[in-house]
């Protein structure tokens, strides 16, 4: 029962007859009618008073022990998000978002205690909360990946990643977007829900990797002599892992060559500087042993008549 519903139909004629004579100074009430509406108001004032006074009570209570219990479980939440590493702009920015929710709530209740109606009001705080979700549609989708990414941590800043269409290293990681840069210093800025929501490669993950090179021989050249060849380089070499040991084998027998498979694991670090170097100490080596690396030729063929002229 709200507070306006207490006023009885009895007072509210008087304050009408009230407001009527004193338009006609002829009716203009005497003073003990005067004194006795003021009695009558004082009285009415008290029964309220008396009557709402446990509820306020109450709800002030409520108010302001829901308060700081608020604040209590928004110290708790940025607590539990430092332990996980969470970067603190987030912690904090989430902490923020829940305190205010759980605020909202409490005035809620706290209205609805003491007898105000706050159905129209949640029916607003509902649409406007519609309205602000559709119109930062994108926006809160990259919110919601950037959490997603500083929650997980699927890759760190220094990581080399590939992903939303891109590569390169992880410069920083950003609420809304996560920045790289490429091998030839390029900057790009790609969107948390595209990387959040689609395959991820994260090439720093393991602390080696593994390097393949194919290159192709001759079919008249020796198998074992080219094996023998590469397998000397990588054995010399000892940025080249023992364990697994390199390999050396014939992939595919192609069109115009012999294709032999060299893998061999490195350091992460080493990987680009070891595939570049042993493309180069390959071509080298073999060319010293006489060992041919064919590539594609074609052959033009001439059909003429028995004239000598063109067919």
């Amino acid at each position: 029962m709200s507070i306006a519903s207490t006023i009885v139909p009895e007072q509210a004629a008087s304050v009408a007859d009230a407001t009527s004579t004193a338009a006609d100074p002829a009716a203009a009430p005497s003073a003990g009618e005067i004194t006795e509406w003021a009695s009558q108001a004082t009285n009415q004032l008290v029964d309220l008073a008396v009557a709402y006074a446990p509820r306020l009570g109450l709800a002030v209570l409520v108010l302001v022990v829901g308060w700081i219990v608020i604040g209590f479980m928004r110290r708790g939440i940025n607590r539990i998000l430092s332990m996980r590493s969470i970067d603190p702009t987030v912690g904090n920015f989430l902490g923020s978002v829940a305190a205010i929710a759980l605020k909202v709530m409490l005035l809620l209740s706290v209205a609805g205690m003491v007898g105000i109606e706050v159905t129209s009001f949640i029916a607003i705080l509902s649409a406007a909360t519609l309205a602000i979700g559709m119109a930062l549609k994108g926006t809160l989708s990259n919110f919601a990946g950037g959490v997603s990414v500083m929650i997980f941590r699927p890759y760190k800043v220094g990581d080399f990643i590939e992903g939303g269409g891109h590569s390169g290293s992880v410069k920083a990681i950003q609420i809304f977007n996560t920045v790289l840069t490429t091998g030839d210093n390029r900057t790009i800025i790609i969107p948390n829900n595209a990387i959040s929501t689609a395959s991820l490669v994260n090439f720093s993950t393991q602390p080696t990797r593994r390097v393949q090179i194919d290159v192709g021989i001759g079919y008249e050249d020796d198998i074992d002599k080219a094996r023998d060849i590469v397998t000397n380089l990588l054995v010399a070499d000892r940025r080249i892992h023992t364990d697994p040991a390199p390999m050396v084998v014939v992939g595919a027998l192609g069109a115009s060559s012999v294709d032999l498979v060299i893998r061999f694991w490195v350091d992460a670090a080493d990987f680009w500087p070891t595939k570049f170097d042993y493309n180069e100490r390959i071509k080298k080596a073999f060319d010293a042993a006489g060992v041919n690396i064919p590539y594609p030729q074609q052959v033009v063929r001439y059909v003429g008549d028995s004239s000598g002229g063109p067919a």
